[in-house]
């Protein structure tokens, strides 16, 4: 699973694919950012529509540093989404 790493407001987020297949898998699929380790991770979860591109990680990849600081800006607590089980904390 394709990852990148960009920088936030001074902190370090990992984003990747959620993995999560829904029935709109062909156009849209969910981003994850995440940040920490163990008990102190935090995770947001936000959908994307790519444009052409349709696996998950050829649209990662090609998505611009500030076109992802723009879907974290949207993005929600990964307890208000599935794609984290609605997990608050991840231990």
């Amino acid at each position: 699973m394709a990852r990148r790493t960009i920088e936030i407001e001074g902190e370090r987020w990992d984003v990747y694919p959620s993995g999560r297949v829904t029935q709109y898998t062909r156009d849209e699929f969910g981003l994850v950012f995440e940040k920490g380790t163990g008990s102190e991770r935090v995770r947001r979860v936000t959908r994307f529509s790519p444009l052409g591109a349709r696996r998950p990680d050829t649209a990662l990849a090609e998505l611009s540093h500030r076109q992802l600081v723009a879907l974290f800006e949207q993005s929600q607590p990964a307890w208000t989404s599935p794609e984290t089980d609605y997990a608050r904390k991840t231990v």
